[in-house]
């Protein structure tokens, strides 16, 4: 048994597609309970309506979910809302707040939650869809990037705290992907930097290659690396350079 967090469309719907490919059984667990039902209904799978930003509708639902399943053996956080790219300055606290509600505090509502369960049905696993901008801060997206930071933290931290349980986290960590609340193809006027863009297919086939490989870590696509190990080993040459960027912006 599987539970997919953000299941009702984008990565979290093609990650139960694959699941379901596989022979899992799959709980759905999104906001929207229309899509949801739809996406439930094509895949057979089960659905609760939830909004991982709220910790007591978390527990409700994770406790209807273990009634049902007292054991289950994979935990996907996927659930994620988008910044609007803007910055510290420009987004309302509100949208702040919601940002590291949903987006790193989601995970940790989830994870606290459904551990019984994973706990019941060890050896298990846990996958954090974290995204690229979580590790590398240099753009005007600073509050969708620091939700992301968090999760990107949590989900290495969470690791080390359960090694040795039977339960192992993973972390897929995407860059730019085409979904219907992420739609970045539209961002992007040259062919090639459309290119670029992943299908959710890709990362629901890297959630599923580090579940059945153990991999701890994974970029999607792989080539997403080299820009996260600039910003760990020179924070300062791209911080200097993103500054001079908005700088030159600002002048325009």
């Amino acid at each position: 048994m599987a539970v997919v967090t953000g299941g009702s469309s984008g990565i979290g719907a093609a990650i139960a597609r694959a699941l379901a490919k596989r022979g899992w059984r799959v709980v759905l667990l999104a906001r929207g309970e229309e899509r949801l039902r739809e996406i439930s209904s094509e895949l057979g799978a089960e659905y609760e309506v939830c909004d991982v930003a709220d910790r007591a509708e978390v527990a409700r639902v994770a406790a209807a979910v273990g009634e049902r399943h007292p054991a289950i053996r994979l935990l996907v956080n996927n659930a994620g809302i988008p910044g609007g790219g803007g910055g510290f300055l420009d987004l309302e606290p509100g949208q702040i707040e919601q940002l590291v509600r949903t987006n790193y505090l989601g995970s940790v509502w989830c994870l606290r939650a459904f551990l019984p369960a994973l706990e019941a049905g060890a050896p298990a696993d846990v996958v954090n869809i974290a995204s690229v901008a979580g590790t590398v801060a240099a753009g005007h997206s600073g509050p969708y990037s620091a939700s992301k930071h968090a999760q990107l933290a949590f989900s290495r931290s969470a690791g080390v705290e359960l090694a040795g349980s039977g339960i192992t986290v993973h972390t897929i960590t995407p860059g730019f992907v085409h979904t219907p609340g992420f739609p970045n193809r539209s961002r992007f006027r040259s062919r090639l930097l459309k290119r670029l863009v992943a299908d959710p297919d890709l990362v629901a086939e890297r959630v599923i290659r580090a579940v059945e490989r153990n991999r701890l870590e994974q970029f999607v696509p792989r080539w997403y690396r080299p820009a996260a190990i600039v910003q760990a080993v020179a924070p300062a040459t791209l911080a200097r350079a993103a500054r001079a960027r908005n700088a030159l912006r600002r002048r325009k």
